[in-house]
């Protein structure tokens, strides 16, 4: 049986940072497979082409949050956004997968067909036309989270504020925020990153934050740059970083889990070290969770905190009654006066970017499936799933997940299996959420992402040494997975599986 035209042997969904990457291990590891990028934006980037506020950067190092085949060119370790997109753009073009982009390129749902072992894709395209691509593997680089709209709550009399009330996920680049008074609302990374940033041009910037967060600073450039580049190729020192940094990273993370008095005394420590006496630390900077129960936010060379100590920021510590036309009044009676209200208030979560997914016209309710080894959900044939660590770089796991992918795909080719689909776990696995914080936007959206198990392999330990070892020593196929073939028989994949 022939296919039509609109048949690949991967569709990706997503052209950000994971899809990318899926792209370019594909182009190495499966070199003959037909593969397309499905984007529904204008660019590729992903998060790094929709956030545009001030200040925009990684909150991860670019020696982990970089892929691991193409070393990041620049000396910044904390690098902005601009930079990291120009960097997954040079990156497709190097690898030849940008021409497999297809823009403007919306998917709608997709349905597992057992019957012809394929996914039917349903995509919207320019001018709200509809149309069917099909492709035996399915790879989902979209993210957890809603690119439409950001999450903002309901603040009390927010119409009677005469100013512009803007959140950081629908930044206006035309805003003139110069010498202006500016409250943001938030203790999150964004929040953080925009205070220094407006604070170079604005009158004055009040973060209002209703509880404490921990914040460190880190340095811009790894001082190990300059002297292993002096004798060494810049691929090795970018390994080596790399190993370093994830290292570290790892390492840190198990101290503060192990005893988080400790590392919540050494945090609190250096943000009291960072204000030097220009701010009442215990009120505003000591959490009531422990370290890692939600994410660190850093702060490169400090500037955050320099902002604080010249006295164009401050940090206000309380809960909001309701806007007024000059500004925010808090329950405490204190009132902030503003001329521009930012509303750093979060993220809302969607599930595999909203696609709805069927196998043989039945639904699938996305968190009642359980991940397998924390990149298949059971019971989905040929699927894959990109999700990043919660504790560490994003690409970290995505890296892992490409690669694994790879594997399975060209050995049920050897073995002449056309689909792998992960069984459903015995009853003795026990359910947890997928994700280990307590922020908000975790808690708010959890019900809509799929499960994880207490034991391997549906246990997603956040840990990359150990995934590592999981998947890329240990067998590919195991006894979770369903390997099965199929009757009809395309003539034209590139890839000739069948």
């Amino acid at each position: 049986m022939t296919r039509p035209s609109q048949y690949f042997d991967v569709l990706i969904v997503g052209a950000g940072i994971s899809g990318i990457g899926a792209a370019c291990h594909l182009r190495r590891q499966c070199p003959n497979m037909t593969f397309a990028i499905l984007e529904m934006r204008d660019d590729l980037g992903g998060t790094w082409d929709l956030f545009r506020y001030p200040g925009i950067r990684s909150d991860s190092d670019m020696y982990t949050l970089g892929y691991s085949f193409r070393p990041w060119p620049k000396p910044k370790a904390i690098a902005d956004g601009g930079d990291i997109k120009r960097y997954i753009r040079d990156t497709a073009r190097e690898a030849g997968v940008e021409q497999h982009i297809r823009y403007r390129h919306k998917v709608l749902s997709a349905n597992w067909s057992s019957e012809q072992c394929l996914w039917q894709v349903s995509v919207e395209t320019d001018g709200n036309k509809t149309t069917t691509l099909e492709a035996r593997f399915l790879f989902s680089c979209s993210g957890y989270y809603d690119y439409d709209s950001g999450y903002k709550p309901d603040f009390g009399n927010e119409a009677d504020f005469s100013g512009p009330v803007i959140h950081p996920q629908d930044w206006n680049p035309a805003l003139d925020y110069r010498d202006k008074r500016i409250v943001v609302i938030g203790s999150g990374a964004t929040a953080i990153t925009l205070v220094p940033a407006l604070a170079k041009e604005a009158k004055n910037v009040v973060m209002l934050q209703r509880s404490p967060g921990y914040v460190a600073t880190t340095a811009s450039r790894d001082p190990w740059v300059t002297p292993l580049s002096r004798v060494l190729p810049e691929s090795l020192v970018y390994r080596i970083l790399r190993w370093k940094h994830i290292s570290l990273s790892i390492l840190l993370y198990q101290l503060a889990k192990a005893f988080p008095k400790q590392a919540a005394t050494t945090l609190i420590n250096g943000v009291r070290d960072a204000l030097s006496g220009h701010c009442d630390v215990d009120r505003h900077f000591r959490p009531r969770y422990k370290p890692w129960d939600q994410r660190v936010c850093v702060v490169p060379e400090g500037d955050f905190f320099q902002a604080i100590r010249e006295q164009r920021a401050s940090v206000v510590t309380g809960h909001i009654e309701h806007f007024t036309s000059n500004g925010i009044l808090l329950k405490s009676g204190e009132s902030l006066d503003a001329d521009i209200i930012v509303a750093a208030t979060g993220l809302k979560l969607k599930a595999l970017g909203g696609v709805a997914l069927q196998v043989d016209g039945q639904d699938i309710a996305v968190p009642d499936c359980t991940t397998y080894k924390g990149m298949m959900l059971s019971g989905i044939p040929n699927f894959f799933l990109f999700m990043g660590y919660s504790n560490a770089s994003w690409t970290l796991k995505t890296d892992l997940t490409a690669r694994y992918a790879c594997r399975l795909i060209n050995r049920l080719h050897r073995k002449g299996y056309d689909y792998a689909a992960p069984k459903q776990p015995e009853p003795a696995v026990i359910e947890q959420d997928i994700m280990p914080l307590s922020s908000g936007y975790i808690l708010r959206g959890k019900h809509l992402l799929p499960r994880q198990g207490n034991m391997r392999p549906w246990k997603i330990y956040q840990n990359y040494l150990l995934d590592r070892l999981s998947l890329e020593l240990s067998p590919v196929i195991s006894d979770e997975l369903t390997l099965g073939q199929c009757p009809q028989k395309p003539s034209n994949s590139s890839y000739n599986i069948r």
